[in-house]
């Protein structure tokens, strides 16, 4: 099924009933994700990670950003379509207090917890992000990390871009195909050429994310040849021919309180779940 289809079938009341989908936030707990903070690992000493009974009239996850890490499935997915409503908090942590509110999306994590960093003591795994980042979101980034046996690891996947002034590459369907890999970044079609270090609630001229507390939809739409980001409706970004095809699914916590109402996970033809 083509992906811009099952983004309209996802709009849809019937299909957003689909008997299929995997709620990953079940609305009361945290039983369907495991935790991990740098040095803390499993543990959750301030509470970085928490269900709220309400904002704004429903339960949510609330990630507090206070230290780097996130919440990852306890099951590896692969051929889904994620749908993920989110708004910030008001709290953000240094050294990104005053810089734009910063999170994320991993998927197809793969090694050990903390892989980003050589001694496992990292916030992240080797993963592809879908980031949410204030006059970011939908942005690629390609997060390398380690195996078990200390091996470091990339992951690769290709997009058509177009360079902008500055000579970064943004998603652009007319555009080269280019081969990207270790950290590098492929931006959304949209993004502002003069973001840079963007302070904290920046908006650019093209953002279709909500703004402030506004709640928005991400949809990342995960197939073996091509992942897409959708926000609010609108396909901001498209890599294909990823090296990684399945995974655990992360949640980052990155220096800024954010809340998440709804983490949904609809299988595509040849989904498997481990």
């Amino acid at each position: 099924m083509p992906a811009l289809l099952v983004g309209l079938l996802l709009a849809s009341p019937v299909y957003a009933q689909a008997p299929d989908v995997v709620h990953l936030f079940n609305g009361k707990d945290l039983s369907t994700f495991t935790t991990w903070l740098v040095d803390d690992h499993r543990e959750d000493p301030d509470r970085v990670f928490t269900v709220v009974d309400a904002i704004d009239g429903a339960p949510a996850i609330r990630i507090s950003g206070q230290k780097y890490g996130g919440i990852a499935t306890r099951e590896e997915f692969e051929s889904y379509h994620l749908v993920v409503e989110f708004r910030w908090g008001a709290v953000t942590w240094a050294p990104r207090k005053a810089l734009a509110r910063d999170s994320g999306i991993l998927v197809h994590c793969q090694g050990p917890d903390g892989n980003t960093k050589p001694d496992f003591n990292g916030p992240w795994m080797r993963s592809i992000e879908s980031q949410i980042i204030e006059g970011g979101v939908g942005d690629f980034i390609l997060v390398a990390g380690s195996d078990a046996s200390g091996a470091r690891l990339a992951p690769e996947m290709t997009a058509t871009v177009s360079p902008d002034r500055l000579g970064q590459f943004r998603f652009d369907p007319q555009g080269a195909p280019r081969l990207f890999t270790n950290g590098q970044r492929i931006n959304w079609s949209g993004r502002d050429v003069d973001r840079g270090s963007a302070p904290i609630g920046f908006r650019g001229v093209a953002d279709v994310e909500g703004h402030g507390a506004e709640w928005t939809r991400l949809e990342v739409i995960v197939e073996p040849e091509r992942i897409t980001n959708i926000v609010n409706g609108h396909v901001v970004n498209v890599g294909t021919r990823p090296s990684l095809t399945r995974g655990r699914i992360m949640i980052q916590s990155e220096g800024a309180e954010i809340y998440f109402r709804r983490v949904d996970l609809y299988p595509l033809p040849g989904a498997r779940r481990r």
